[in-house]
């Protein structure tokens, strides 16, 4: 149990203009009442009887009266260089009262309480001016310092930096707080609580909870928790997904309600109190105070709460890499490959770079932005050119990046081979970034150093295959220098396995000297071999450095990464910093061509560099004729055919044209997307299994599929206007956490052309607004989409939200991969739910089978619907030990979960 709020308390004595002033600060030439921090000096008693109310009121730990006691807040009444003496002393005066109630039954403790400044680093002062800061990290790191010493030194037991509004602030005092513990010698832990600043669940500086989660994944925190912002009961779902999500303790210290027109808080003590028991019962939380408008009254209420009570289990470690931008992006096996952009760096794009000498940055930004349509998932950042200043440039655009939430949502890969650059752009990211990159070229010492500084700032690491004798080149020198490493990062660093990056040095291919012949080979066997030996890193690369032969023939080099991809990634490559616009595919690459390139990138035969650069030069002679020629060949196939293709290609050119002789041939808009656009998609959806196709081009069909359903519409309202009844109403939503929507999108089109009344909630959904819908618009069927790992947990969380609120309709659970499967398969039989799967997605059906088949449970079953996948349907049979039904004869049982 945390105290309660020290502003309210210190109001009701009262104190005027001389009490703030005391003997010591009588001439001072500023006004100092509200500057509450300075009554540790001029009035301690007032202080020392606040504390001791809290704890006569059962509260284990009391805050200092040093929430605003740092330079930068201190400046402001003129008062900065007073910031040691006041920490010191509150610390001091804290821990006398602490001991004077601890006993060994009860001991009481003290945590400096550490305030967000009046000034955020993520974030402009001046809408003219987005660049602009009027606080920077350093800054913020010497503030925190000074005053987190001084509060050691005083002798709490624990740093709580609360009431944060922005997890750059939170970065810059995590940094401090190490430095500090060092410079005194005393290690004590660090407890960070935010500010939620809308409805949504949102910092001020536009982090969601899981973003800032994964921001200070690299730390090590005692706890982290809310405050202020809200009252107890608008708290709450904010809270409960926090709870559901962190791997350490969780406090919450709420208002007393919000504020009336007084300012003032109106919530008893009990209302207040009857929450918190919710917040205690339910296991969310591990430690509860209050913040704005409690009292002792208020904290006095609460032991009573907590007796007997089980205390919240912090959530299992992560086992995944955390990145973060605005929103989380968990690096998980699902995601299949991470797409780093490559256009924002000076070294690779000329437009870029001349944008940036003219110091163009609105339209530098276009650039990211469009990377970010197009599907890139992390941002590679690099302005390393000898005639900027690259530290400077780089402050720059990533501060302007800030100020663009659409492109600010992912993360950052910081990019620079000068050091000092990238700490630069560490300085300037509130989210978890990637740095690219540390080595070993010059000796551990500093490789350590860096590593460590790193780890630090909150980023992952990039770690390249060079050491002291320069750069690995062959097979056996990658994986020494990328098995050191790891040894030295993950033992003397501390560094988190799934946050290592390993370049094994992409390297020029078909360059006529023999040496370089295994370069393709040698890295994608260095990719599975660190796959296989050191557990939990990932692999990464720049693609673009294996075409370097052929510069100036595009479609070869695209041609070629995309061979090169599909291999590598096979062997366990996970991310690669790569152009998310490339056209070329590789089912696309015309047979002898791509079995050329293979021959190349794996090295199998002496003639592959001669044979690959004669076909390369006859394309690049024949040009645009013959690509055209090659590209136009699909025109010619059925209107189904050159549908599939548009999807897969993303070609939108020729929409309208094939949509139209699809209508008069099938009869109606409805079965056209039910017909040759699904199965186009379904096409989509096997190539992105297969690895032969990424994420962004997968969300290039998905966003000309809905440009077709557009086409579509004016005649699916035609045909839906003859209905007389309607098939059923379904609330369709991604389910909290998770902002992927593509399946969702296409999912709800298909059930509204099918006769549904589709209520689309969109993505990010909490579980209490989709049982509140569902219940306000009398849904027949919930439907919860999601891709991430951990919205598996929210779906199950959400049944579990509808089942308490006595909801037996049927939930449709979908995502990628094999994962919803075993999703409903754990939820079914807490519930006593048979599970109906409609479609199979590669061996999904024997994976249900192999999890039923030891269960005693045999009402759960499996049903195939792909009439092609009878020896699967068999198969999976006899290990369920249960006849197969059909879709028919689930829907005759009354299922209620599918």
């Amino acid at each position: 149990m945390l105290d309660g709020a020290m502003g309210t308390m210190i109001q009701r004595y009262a104190l005027d203009e001389a009490d703030f002033r005391g003997t010591l600060l009588a001439g001072h030439p500023q006004q100092l009442k509200g500057n509450n921090d300075l009554l540790v000096l001029t009035r301690p008693d007032v202080i020392r009887d606040i504390h001791s109310r809290y704890l006569a009121a059962g509260a284990d730990i009391i805050e200092t009266c040093t929430f605003n006691a740092n330079a930068i807040s201190q400046g402001e009444y003129g008062c900065a260089h007073m910031c040691a003496d006041i920490n010191r002393m509150a610390a001091k005066l804290a821990r006398e009262v602490a001991d004077s109630y601890s006993t060994p039954d009860k001991p009481r403790y003290v945590a400096g309480s550490v305030g967000p400044t009046g000034r955020t680093c993520s974030m402009s002062p001046d809408v003219e001016n987005p660049a602009l800061r009027n606080v920077t990290f350093d800054m913020l790191v010497g503030a925190y310092k000074e005053q987190m010493v001084a509060l050691i030194e005083g002798g709490v037991d624990a740093l709580l930096c609360e009431t944060i509004f922005d997890t750059l602030n939170a970065k810059a005092a995590l940094c401090a707080a190490e430095e500090a513990m060092t410079a005194v010698g005393r290690k004590v832990p660090v407890m960070l609580s935010f500010t939620i600043a809308d409805t949504q669940g949102r910092i001020l500086s536009g982090q969601t909870l899981e973003a800032v989660l994964a921001s200070i994944a690299g730390h090590d925190v005692l706890s982290v928790g809310l405050n202020c912002s809200f009252g107890a009961r608008d708290m709450k779902p904010f809270l409960k997904r926090l709870s559901d999500m962190a791997p350490c303790y969780v406090s919450v210290y709420p208002n007393a309600g919000l504020p009336n027109e007084l300012g003032e808080y109106d919530q008893s003590p009990a209302e207040m109190a009857s929450i918190i028991k919710e917040y205690v019962q339910e296991g969310l939380v591990n430690v509860v105070g209050g913040c704005c408008g409690t009292t002792d009254e208020f904290i006095a209420l609460y032991p009573s709460l907590v007796d007997g009570v089980e205390p919240r289990r912090p959530k299992d470690e992560r086992k995944e890499m955390w990145l973060s931008g605005l929103e989380r992006l968990v690096v998980s096996p699902e995601m299949n490959f991470i797409n780093v952009g490559e256009r924002c760096n000076v070294a690779g794009s000329r437009k870029f770079l001349r944008l940036i000498n003219e110091k163009n940055y609105a339209e530098a930004l276009t650039i990211a932005r469009r990377q970010v349509e197009d599907g890139a998932q992390v941002i590679d950042v690099n302005m390393d050119d000898g005639l900027l200043n690259a530290r400077e440039e780089m402050r720059t655009f990533l501060n302007m990046l800030a100020c663009e939430p659409d492109i600010a949502r992912v993360p950052v890969m910081v990019d620079s081979s000068d050091w000092e650059v990238i700490k630069e752009g560490l300085k300037c990211i509130q989210g978890r970034s990637i740095v690219n990159s540390i080595s070993l070229k010059e000796g551990e010492e500093v490789f350590l150093t860096r590593a460590r500084e790193a780890k630090s700032l909150g980023a992952a690491v990039v770690v390249m295959a060079f050491d002291e004798n320069g750069q690995a080149t062959t097979f056996e020198r990658k994986i020494e220098v990328c098995g050191r490493a790891y040894e030295l990062l993950t033992k003397k660093v501390g560094f988190a396995p799934y946050d290592i990056i390993f370049d094994p040095n992409i390297l020029a291919v078909a360059t006529g000297i023999e040496e370089h012949a295994a370069y393709g080979i040698d890295f994608i066997r260095a990719c599975a071999w660190i796959k296989e030996n050191l557990p939990g890193a990932h692999i990464s690369g720049g693609v673009s450095n294996l075409s370097f032969s052929f510069r100036g023939n595009n479609y070869v080099r695209e041609a070629l990464h995309a061979v090169f991809l599909y291999h590598a990634i096979a062997a366990g490559m996970d991310m690669g910093i790569v152009n998310p616009q490339t056209a070329v595919q590789y089912e696309d690459i015309p047979l002898e061509l791509r079995e050329v390139m293979e021959d190349v990138v794996l090295n199998r035969s002496a003639d592959a560099t001669e044979r690959l650069i004669a076909i390369a030069a006859e394309l690049k002679e024949n040009g645009s004729a013959t690509q055209q020629a090659t590209a136009e060949a699909w025109r010619d196939g059925s209107v189904e055919e050159r549908l599939k293709i548009s999807l897969v290609k993303g070609v939108s050119e020729y929409m309208v044209h094939d949509l139209d002789e699809a209508v008069a041939k099938y009869g109606s808009a409805v079965d056209v997307i039910g017909g040759p656009l699904m199965d186009g998609m379904g096409y989509v959806g096997e190539l992105f299994g297969a690895g032969k196709l990424f994420l962004p081009q997968v969300v290039k069909s998905a966003r000309t599929m809905k440009q077709m359903v557009h086409v579509l519409q004016p005649l699916i309202e035609s045909e839906n206007s003859a209905r007389t009844s309607s098939a059923g109403r379904v609330v369709v939503a991604t389910v909290k956490g998770d902002v992927h929507d593509i399946g969702k999108n296409i999912a709800a089109v298909v059930m509204g052309c099918n006769g549904y009344e589709v209520i689309d909630l969109g993505v990010m959904v909490p579980a209490e607004r989709i049982v509140a819908e569902a219940v306000e618009r009398k849904a027949d069927i919930v439907a919860l989409s999601g891709l991430i790992t951990p919205s598996l947990e929210e779906m199950r969380a959400t049944v579990k939200a509808m089942d308490e609120a006595g909801l037996t309709i049927p939930v449709l659970i979908a995502g990628a991969t094999t994962s919803p499967l075993h999703t409903a398969l754990k939820i079914a039989p807490e519930y006593g739910a048979p599970v109906v799967h409609v479609k199979d997605v590669s061996q999904n059906v024997l994976v249900a089978a192999e999890l039923l088949g030891g269960d005693e449970r045999r009402d759960a079953f499996v049903a195939s619907l792909l009439s092609d996948q009878q020896a699967l349907r068999e198969q999976a049979a006899a290990k369920v030990a249960a006849p197969l039904r059909s879709l028919d004869e689930a829907r005759e049982n009354k299922l209620n979960l599918f």
